[in-house]
């Protein structure tokens, strides 16, 4: 009986979580900071029927400087375009490090198609812009040669935040995004965010939807602006979140090192739940 119970336990953890709508970006595979580990188990673990890669899934302003592509790097692109073969609608909007793609915008390659922006249609049947949103980046756009000099700065960011995440497992301790922590600390960046988000708010009313989803600023959010919702799904260098839709047409933001961590303590919680609430045997 026990047996039966636990092994039952086991092939619920095993299975995959199932969402109406997935929502990932900020990948930038192709460097060093890609927390490619934790994107290739949210893979393993989450299925969908719509697929959404909002921009910079690969890095193409590092590439171009020094080529680094791991074997876990393809391997991700690999399960993206197994997955648009075999059912899932997979729409893939470029971003500013992936621009090159954005040549192909319109077309569908390996079954993912490719679009600057796009509409959402919720299961609630609320409308949503869905947009990397570099375009509403004056930095980005107005500035391009800050915008690399910034991008250098944040490399530099993201070699610390491994290190300094080496150390913490080493001394038993969770993930901690240095990188983000960092960003908030600075009130230029708090201002440009702000800045950014009320940018995007604005696009969503001109176009009469509910609201946004959107990347880029690499900071993972929900929340209503002027009324109007603000969706971001945040990263895969420092939160490894990703916004998902339920089937009823509600969002989550799911941190997915963090969930896994709640995964894996969840059967020790109930196996001492458990035994605390047993009755001693009498003799």
């Amino acid at each position: 009986m026990l047996t039966s119970i636990a092994t039952n336990q086991s092939r619920s953890a095993a299975l995959p979580r199932r969402y109406r709508t997935i929502f990932i970006s900020d990948v930038h595979l192709g460097t060093r900071g890609c927390k490619v580990d934790c994107l290739l188990d949210f893979l393993r673990h989450v299925e969908s029927d719509y697929l959404y890669l909002v921009g910079d899934i690969v890095d193409g302003w590092r590439l171009q400087k020094k080529w680094f592509w791991p074997d876990k790097h393809a391997e991700v692109l690999d399960r993206l375009l197994a997955r648009a073969r075999n059912g899932t609608e997979v729409i893939y909007l470029p971003g500013n490090h992936d621009e090159a793609l954005r040549k192909l915008i319109g077309r569908s390659v390996g079954g993912v198609k490719i679009r600057h922006d796009t509409i959402h249609h919720a299961a609630d049947g609320c409308r949503l812009l869905v947009v990397h949103g570099d375009t509403f980046d004056g930095v980005v756009t107005d500035m391009r040669w800050l915008a690399l000099v910034g991008s250098v700065a944040y490399d530099l960011a993201l070699t610390a935040n491994t290190w300094l995440n080496i150390a913490r497992r080493w001394l038993g301790l969770g993930y901690w995004p240095l990188a983000a922590f960092l960003k908030e600390q600075v009130k230029a960046a708090v201002s440009f965010i702000d800045r950014y988000e009320h940018s995007l708010v604005h696009e969503a009313r001109r176009r009469r939807v509910c609201g946004v989803i959107c990347g880029h600023v690499h900071k993972p959010e929900m929340r209503t602006i002027d009324g109007l919702l603000y969706y971001n799904d945040g990263d895969w260098v420092e939160s490894c979140s990703a916004l998902v839709e339920h089937d009823d047409g509600s969002f989550e933001l799911l941190e997915w090192a963090r969930q896994r961590q709640l995964d894996l303590l969840a059967p020790r919680r109930r196996t001492a739940a458990g035994s605390a609430g047993r009755t001693p045997a009498t003799t």
